[in-house]
């Protein structure tokens, strides 16, 4: 782009504009502190898929508590692709995606070896492409319905508003332990 220095040249102006949102919505919102050095970052994920609980952790201690949506099949662990449940188990966060089909995505390492040995066993394939994130970005249904049913392939959901939060207070490789 012209006009910005070097270091910046290989952003989008959607990266940028995605930046300067959020600064304001976290300076407006309060609890979190505009300066990215002043928010605490999470050193472990704890899904709680019976609650439909999001909770990120630093020493044991809560950070923050979310309300999330599941996979449409629920209860039970992922043993395979297309069975619409979300897997339990401990993993990673992976890669982030800003410009994915949904208001920001974070990859969960799902399948972790166990998983992979389970699904062939079965002769089946596993699954994979589980994410952490928000709303479609071209949503079929009323807000109501993201916010009161489960309603992704596998994938655990949060609001945009929270799965912001989620994307600013944890890292890559951060565990994720996911209960039943």
């Amino acid at each position: 782009m012209p006009g910005l220095p070097e270091k910046m040249s290989g952003l989008t102006a959607r990266h940028i504009l995605f930046v300067a949102a959020t600064v304001i919505f976290l300076s407006l919102v309060g609890n979190i502190p505009a300066v990215a050095g002043e928010i605490e970052m999470a050193d472990r994920v704890i899904i709680n898929k019976s609650q439909r609980k999001l909770i990120l952790l630093k020493d044991e201690k809560v950070l923050r508590s979310f309300d999330i949506a599941l996979g449409l099949v629920p209860t039970g662990h992922k043993s395979q692709e297309g069975d619409f449940r979300t897997p339990e188990g401990r993993y990673r966060l992976e890669e982030r995606n800003s410009e994915s089909d949904f208001f920001l995505s974070i990859r969960v390492s799902y399948p972790n070896h166990q998983d992979v040995k389970q699904a062939a066993s079965q002769n089946q394939a596993p699954g994979g492409q589980i994410m952490i994130h928000g709303q479609p970005n071209l949503p079929r249904h009323s807000v109501d319905y993201y916010e009161t049913q489960d309603w992704t392939n596998g994938c655990i959901a949060l609001s945009n508003a929270d799965m912001v939060d989620v994307w600013l207070m944890t890292s890559r490789n951060t565990p994720i332990r996911i209960l039943p």
